[in-house]
């Protein structure tokens, strides 16, 4: 798709976007795959091109589809993935979507009924109107997950969402470009590993077909080198204690990067406590969000984890929307949860904990990466900061818990 480099807006050419193959955009170049323990091979992806993988997946899918996300955008990259699995539909492959109500409320709901009519069996995650749910009525638990399984050996998920802010231009083209890209991560994985997450899926489709309490959407198990972490809304949620576990247990170097992170006291505790015990601590986050309360919720953290060593980095010129962790160069995770209350306590989450020097390596060279395109925060001008930004930082800080 090198066509596309005269068509890009030039100011988009030094974000460290992936606007289309080679390292000449965002100084990425793809890395090739890892074949992890037990076999299954792990694919790290960034930008546009990971929703590309994705599309790829689904044109080449023989016997079965099934695709969760939480917002799926009826613009033309959302138009192109639904063709493309009405076709797949028309062709004989079962395909099975589900999408997020709250998440797709904008999104033109003629496009579903599209796909219902080609053969997709299309559902519906709690409906915010009332009347339209099966089951009971539950607008604040949403399911956030983003996830693709394709046969059986092929899996892909992240924190990217269908539409034209993600894929940029590896899906329909320039024409998507009328809307800023954002900077986002995901894992392609083919093998033993990918039966997890059809299980995953299994289980989240099996709730919004027979309703029930929502923890039945829960997903747990892992093996030797993997393990998937499909969280239902909970006060316990078992991705913050895979986080805090981690952090607690990290012995050289933590690589945090988080779209939204508004975490409570003791996940900030233990980032400091590392920080103080020799660990290298290295914090990113967006300088532009789409939420930008929870910007002003993670520089309330600032001085505190500044002041303990912690390493913070906010990601400039475009949107950052990856939630992904590498521990000691040697366990990664990726996937959809946000360090914030609503992933935890409301939403529907879905990562992989990956254990393999090689694969950690390559996340680390990611990080490192979006470090060139990010400003590191110096602890001595951040003291320097207006007195409404610290009012703000404060309150926000106390209403994080509800948002």
């Amino acid at each position: 798709m090198s066509h596309l480099r005269a068509d890009i807006p030039h100011d988009l050419h030094k974000t460290g976007l992936n606007l289309h193959p080679g390292a000449e955009d965002d100084g990425w170049h793809k890395p090739p795959p890892v074949v992890l323990g037990d076999g299954t091979i792990a694919q790290l992806l960034k930008d546009g091109e990971a929703l590309r993988a994705a599309y790829e997946a689904i044109a080449g899918a023989k016997h079965l589809i099934g695709l969760e996300v939480y917002i799926w955008g009826s613009d033309d990259t959302g138009q192109a993935f639904a063709d493309l699995l009405c076709r797949a539909a028309a062709e004989g492959v079962r395909c099975y979507v589900m999408y997020d109500s709250f998440g797709c409320i904008a999104t033109d709901r003629r496009m579903f009924k599209r796909m219902r009519r080609c053969g997709v069996r299309v559902e519906e995650f709690h409906p915010i109107r009332p009347w339209e749910g099966k089951y009971s009525w539950r607008p604040f638990n949403r399911d956030h997950r983003k996830l693709l399984v394709v046969d059986d050996s092929i899996a892909w998920l992240g924190g990217m969402n269908i539409g034209d802010e993600y894929a940029g231009p590896w899906i329909v083209g320039p024409r998507a470009m009328e809307v800023e890209p954002w900077r986002d991560t995901a894992v392609g994985l083919r093998g033993p590993a990918s039966a997890m997450l059809r299980q995953a899926f299994a289980t989240t489709w099996r709730y919004v077909q027979r309703g029930g309490r929502v923890s039945r959407c829960e997903y747990i198990n892992g093996n030797e080198v993997i393990d998937v972490i499909g969280t239902a809304p909970c006060y316990r949620s078992k991705v913050r204690d895979t986080y805090r576990v981690a952090v607690k247990s990290a012995k050289k170097s933590i690589q945090l990067t988080m779209a939204y992170f508004a975490p409570d006291d003791d996940m900030v505790a233990d980032l400091c406590a590392a920080a103080k015990r020799g660990v290298r601590v290295q914090l990113m986050i967006p300088r532009k969000s789409d939420m930008h309360i929870l910007t002003t919720a993670a520089r309330s953290f600032y001085e505190t984890m500044l002041k303990a060593g912690v390493e913070v980095y906010e990601r400039l010129h475009v949107v950052l929307h990856a939630k992904t962790m590498v521990i000691d160069s040697e366990t990664s995770v990726v996937g959809s949860t946000n360090l914030d209350f609503r992933s935890i306590e409301y939403n529907c989450e879905l990562s992989v904990s990956i254990r393999s020097p090689e694969f950690a390596e390559k996340m680390s060279m990611l990080f490192d990466n979006d470090v060139r395109y990010a400003k590191k925060i110096d602890l001595k001008l951040w003291r320097r900061r207006p007195v409404v930004d610290r009012i703000g930082q404060w309150a926000v800080k106390r209403a994080r818990y509800v948002l």
